[in-house]
């Protein structure tokens, strides 16, 4: 309680021309970037267990999963962007003390966001069988790799649900609710998976039950999960919110065509380069699936601890969204590059040191993931080389958020496009056969510096801010 009324104190203050001094400002950061830097770490700890589960069961089932897990961040960053867009402006009405605006573009964004989530899911399903093949998977990885993509793909509009509701209420300022759920989403799932990948089996005379499912157990438990924690999302947002509760009003949920316009504008320039930078993603896939099963198994590994470094970030992101948006719903241009300056000094400590507890703790971490030594060694390598990059990547991930609360989207987009496709891949492609995934990570580490440089270099000018006045 005395969390909230103090959060919400602070954000009243933005929206009414109140003083907020530096102090006053970064207390209002961290009461915002916490409870969604929890929620990662404790996503992020979701993940380990879930590759430790499935890394039991050998180096092709980690692999199988590995295979489509960039295709599906490109369907799950699609349906990111699509919510980006109504939530961002429910971060500007809210900010200009328009409540009931807010609430009106709530309701319209339930029917475009879930009916674009149904298109997106049959277009899953539907290439599902192919996929595994397409991205240049043995026989032995490419029917599990299929079956998971294709439940994956039925649990998209619940996914979509989830990502929307969440950032309603952290653009309202709510920032615990959406990091309480996505624990217990991250719970959930590894309970799930406890019970369907396995199966039935004998502990200390103690009987567990289990379906026995491997891979496919894997992304049923994420799904059953998902379906719980986003109608428990939904109910908070349209129901319990203070600000956004649909019972204070009535409206239509007929989307219309100023909210669709300025979504599309907001949306569009992030939804092309999830397009092409999932391209690059799965075009890294294809680079690495040649290399044999034991590289994809370390790539889809390193990936996975890799996350432990760049939580922060994200968290810190989310943060400065909303602070941001608000402080420019309010008019107030000085104050949002004052949060802006705040939140990017905190997104990079915070990754440095989350860049050395990985390069110390990363061996460690893989045998407990995997039992295969080949794996771990070589999983080690790629991350201690990616380690070097965190702090100018914790500069690009802060500084998106900045510029997404702003409705700077165009230019931020067309930068991480240019230099994932014009640096990373064409260094991979001119490492790889030489160093192998080894050269992949080194290409990776090298571009995320030269991205977190340019996205520093836009931060320090104006032009993002004047985005906000159109």
């Amino acid at each position: 309680m005395k969390y909230t009324q103090s959060k919400d104190a602070l954000l009243s203050l933005i929206r009414e021309g109140g003083k907020l001094d530096w102090v006053a400002q970064v207390k209002l950061t961290a009461l915002l970037s916490f409870p969604s830097m929890m929620a990662q770490l404790v996503h992020i700890m979701m993940q380990y267990i879930d590759a430790s589960m499935v890394g039991s069961l050998g180096a092709s089932a980690s692999a199988s999963i590995g295979l489509v897990s960039t295709s599906i961040w490109l369907f799950g960053s699609l349906c990111h962007a699509v919510s980006v867009g109504f939530y961002v402006q429910v971060a500007h009405k809210i900010g200009a003390n328009d409540f009931a605006g807010a609430r009106e573009v709530l309701r319209q964004s339930f029917m475009a966001c879930i009916l674009f989530a149904l298109m997106l899911s049959c277009v899953g399903v539907s290439i599902s069988q192919y996929l595994p093949h397409w991205l240049g998977g043995g026989p032995d990885i490419c029917h599990d790799a299929s079956l998971y993509f294709m439940f994956f793909s039925m649990c998209i509009p619940f996914s979509m649900l989830n990502s929307l509701c969440a950032g309603m209420l952290r653009c309202s300022g709510n920032m615990h609710i959406p990091s309480i759920l996505n624990i217990g989403l991250c719970l959930l799932d590894v309970f799930f998976n406890w019970l369907l990948i396995f199966p039935t089996r004998t502990y200390f005379g103690i009987t567990i039950p289990g379906a026995g499912l491997g891979v496919v157990g894997a992304v049923l438990g994420t799904a059953i999960a998902f379906f719980i924690c986003s109608s428990l999302m939904c109910y908070f947002t349209v129901v319990r919110s203070k600000e956004l509760s649909l019972r204070q009003d009535s409206g239509t949920f007929i989307p219309q065509k100023s909210t669709l316009r300025e979504s599309f504008h907001i949306s569009a320039p992030i939804a092309v380069e999830h397009v092409i930078l999932c391209g690059a993603q799965i075009v890294s896939t294809i680079i690495v699936a040649p290399l044999g099963t034991i590289a994809i198994a370390a790539n889809s590994f390193g990936i996975t601890v890799e996350a432990l470094c760049y939580m922060p970030g994200y968290g810190i992101s989310d943060a400065a969204t909303t602070l941001v948006g608000q402080s420019l719903g309010a008019g107030r241009r000085f104050l949002a590059r004052s949060f802006g300056r705040i939140t990017l000094s905190m997104g990079i400590t915070f990754m440095t040191v989350m860049a050395i507890v990985m390069y110390t703790t990363s061996p460690a971490l893989l045998s407990v993931m995997t039992p295969d030594l080949d794996v771990q060694k070589l999983t080690v390598q790629i991350l201690r080389i990616e380690a070097f990059a965190e702090p100018m990547f914790a500069a690009s991930i802060v500084c998106y958020g900045i510029f997404v609360g702003a409705r700077d989207t165009l230019i931020p987009c067309a930068m991480n496009l240019g230099s994932m496709w014009l640096v990373r891949i064409v260094l991979a492609l001119l490492l790889v056969s030489s160093m192998g995934l080894r050269g992949v990570w080194i290409a990776m580490a090298i571009e995320l510096c030269f991205r977190g440089f340019i996205f520093l270099i836009r931060f320090n000018g104006n032009s993002w801010l004047k985005k906000s006045l159109k």
